[in-house]
């Protein structure tokens, strides 16, 4: 709480002076939010240079957002800040190539083998299934799917009508004149599918994604929630998150 207050205050000093002290004071201050926000999308620091990277790119975020904040948004800082810095590594990540070839060609076999088990079974396969249905061992399963994690796959992306990148939802915010009613409605239509997809989930992918969305937990604490690792995590919520897709597209 102290330290929401001391963000608040310094913010309110910026919006007041607008000053390049007050500037950096309220940059550093927000650093932690860019590896916090690393954090939640699967990408630590075990990654080395690539994760120095990224936290660059979460800064310029950080950056752009304290530069175009605008109390008339009618948004917190924080959440404007996390759609910033979150857009700004999607875009990083998704024009770089940054995943070997070997690595991103499992992840699509993977993703189309879950498809096509769902479609037959109309259930969430095993990991087990996946690796007989491709005819790998079940490791390399297990290696993909935290790949998979890797590109960023999310129920937020689900939420998006828009990837390309053009459109993302941090660059929609606070334009009142982008969403019409019938967008509203198919969001909120698609938001009700997916309510009811995930209430069919056995219990623990269940706790996953509510620790992970509701709870805002990062996969590292998740895993000591569940007295698991951070890669099975990892591996658990890319399948559950395929698997809705594939429910989904199959309805």
């Amino acid at each position: 709480m102290a330290i929401e207050m001391q963000a608040d205050d310094l913010l309110n000093d910026f919006l007041a002076e607008r000053t390049p002290a007050h500037r950096e004071k309220l940059v550093l201050n927000s650093v932690p939010l860019v590896h916090y926000l690393l954090g939640r999308m699967g990408i630590t620091q075990e990654r080395g240079a690539e994760y120095e990277d990224l936290a660059h790119q979460g800064l310029l975020g950080l950056i752009d957002a304290v530069d175009h904040f605008d109390p008339k948004f009618n948004a917190r800082f924080s959440t404007y800040a996390s759609l910033r810095i979150r857009g700004k590594i999607l875009d990083y990540l998704r024009t770089s190539d940054w995943m070997p070839r070997t690595a991103r060609k499992r992840t699509r076999q993977i993703q189309k083998s879950i498809a096509a088990l769902w479609a037959e079974h109309a259930r969430q396969p095993t990991e087990g299934e996946i690796a007989v249905h491709l005819g790998v061992d079940l490791q390399e399963v297990q290696q993909g799917l935290v790949d998979s994690n890797r590109t960023l796959v999310s129920l937020d992306m689900m939420l998006d009508a828009d990837q390309d990148g053009d459109g993302s939802l941090y660059e929609r915010l606070g334009d009142e004149k982008q969403e019409n009613p019938s967008d509203v409605y198919e969001k909120e239509s698609l938001i009700q599918e997916l309510a009811e997809s995930i209430h069919d989930l056995p219990e623990r992918e269940q706790q996953v994604l509510s620790l992970y969305y509701n709870e805002g937990l990062t996969f590292k604490d998740i895993g000591k929630v569940l007295d698991i690792t951070e890669s099975r995590v990892c591996q658990l919520h890319a399948r559950v998150i395929l698997s809705l897709k594939a429910m989904m597209n199959h309805d």
